[in-house]
């Protein structure tokens, strides 16, 4: 595969606006098209914003009218902001396209730089991302002196967290040890040509989530890794760590057509 090459757009002080990032995203997307140009990744940080999906369902957006935006890509809704890293990779990829593959690329090198930070993380069956995983149900402790077995966010379909105070907040999954997602991942595929990306958190106020239903899943929460770690990890730490993954990951990746099944004649 060919060189993957990485443009920062900015972090920090020069955090940047989600509709200007998505505006660089489509420049270069089709460039990308055109072969003017190589496989490139737009790494960014983004001012306070919440993204929808596709998928998303309107009970899942903010309860106060919070401004959403409304994009293109696949997944639900979340949000992007100061102390989370976020990858744009725009590539061009064999036809018919497996986006699953891609998926699960993003998702290899995410784990792989955890791993670097000392943080163990994975993959959780029908729900993308990377996470970390809690403790058993039966370990956990227990919410409002109920068992988890009856855990109103799965078994009362009008119940909402966000009215419930900090203990069912998403923000909080850590205190009540339950799968919690590290990075996000959100794509589409356009042309052939990939966009949108992963979203990492590295040290951000996590209680941004509390406002949403995170990538619409109701059972689990966010975390990050100065959380996790204990220790204050800073964007720019990360940013060259997964840099250096993605590149091992998605150059050396076997590209292939996704192959079509055909039914027995």
């Amino acid at each position: 595969m060919a060189e993957l090459g990485f443009v920062h757009l900015g972090f920090g002080l020069e955090s940047v606006e989600y509709t200007q990032a998505w505006e660089e995203q489509r420049r270069v997307h089709a460039a990308r098209f055109a072969d003017e140009i190589e496989d490139t990744c737009l790494l960014v940080e983004h001012l306070p914003v919440y993204t929808a999906g596709r998928r998303t369902a309107p009970s899942e957006r903010p309860l106060d009218g919070t401004p959403v935006v409304d994009v293109d890509r696949g997944g639900k809704i979340t949000w992007h902001g100061p102390g989370q890293l976020v990858g744009y990779p725009i590539m061009k990829l064999p036809r018919p396209v497996d986006v699953v593959a891609h998926v699960r690329r993003l998702e290899d090198a995410l784990i792989r730089t955890a791993a670097e930070f000392g943080l163990e993380t994975t993959r959780v069956e029908g729900r993308s991302g990377v996470w970390v995983l809690g403790d058993p149900v039966e370990e956990r402790p227990k919410l409002g002196g109920l068992s988890l077995e009856f855990d109103p966010r799965l078994h009362d379909e009008e119940f909402d967290a966000r009215l419930n105070g900090p203990e069912y907040a998403p923000s909080n999954a850590g205190q009540r040890r339950e799968d919690r997602k590290l990075a996000a991942i959100g794509i589409r595929v356009a042309k052939g040509v990939t966009m949108h990306g992963f979203a990492i958190n590295v040290n951000p106020d996590n209680t941004w989530f509390d406002r949403i239903v995170p990538c619409g899943i109701r059972d689990a929460g966010v975390t990050s890794l100065s959380y996790e770690l204990g220790r204050e990890i800073t964007i720019a730490e990360v940013v060259p760590v997964i840099e250096r993954h993605l590149k091992d990951v998605l150059e050396h990746a076997e590209l292939r057509p996704r192959e079509i099944e055909t039914a027995a004649g």
